[in-house]
């Protein structure tokens, strides 16, 4: 079912607007709201479009796109702030990938109890 990108959410600086995509609203609201926070922080700072996505295997990508024209992006900055977002906030990012990959891809990640 889920074989290409699937996009989570996203944020765009240009049209001040923040995407959720409505298969993922089984999330927790507060993990949508730190989303929301993250994405729109993100494009206040940074400019250009966020978007999340997840690949094939179940890695969740920042993916992020700037006008040619926009003075204002900083190109430098994204890749910067991106790091510290996935540093920040790694276990939230993890958890979001198994979600996707038990939820959407349906693998069987039994977990080992020792």
């Amino acid at each position: 079912m889920y074989k290409d990108k699937i996009v989570l959410c996203g944020a765009s600086a240009y049209e001040q607007k923040y995407y959720f995509n409505e298969d993922f609203k089984a999330l927790p609201q507060s993990v949508q709201d730190e989303l929301h926070i993250m994405c729109v922080m993100y494009t206040t700072e940074i400019g250009g479009v966020l978007t999340l996505e997840f690949d094939e295997e179940g890695e969740l990508q920042f993916r992020v796109e700037a006008l040619e024209a926009d003075a204002m992006f900083d190109e430098i900055g994204s890749a910067l702030r991106i790091k510290q977002i996935r540093k920040e906030k790694q276990e939230l990012l993890e958890a979001l990938e198994l979600y996707y990959r038990v939820f959407f891809l349906g693998e069987d990640v039994s977990l080992d109890e020792e």
